[in-house]
């Protein structure tokens, strides 16, 4: 899933995983681990199959995560 390169999406907008990867350049299986081991946002389960995460929850932990990564150098 290839996400439109100019559209903007409110903090509201749903990603599911494939978007959430994209978004972030994480693969999914990182995604899943990272949530497992508390270092990336837990998802909303909308169903047993179908996760998704706020595209504002993400803003703020690659805003976070940036923050941190300039802490360290």
């Amino acid at each position: 899933m290839m996400l439109p390169e100019k559209i903007e999406f409110s903090d509201d907008q749903l990603l599911r995983i494939e978007a959430a990867s994209q978004l972030t350049t994480l693969s999914k299986s990182c995604i899943n681990l990272w949530v497992a081991q508390g270092k990336f946002p837990k998802p909303t389960c909308l169903s047993k199959t179908v996760k998704v995460w706020q595209m504002g929850q993400l803003r703020a932990w690659m805003k976070e995560a940036f923050e941190t990564l300039g802490d360290e150098t």
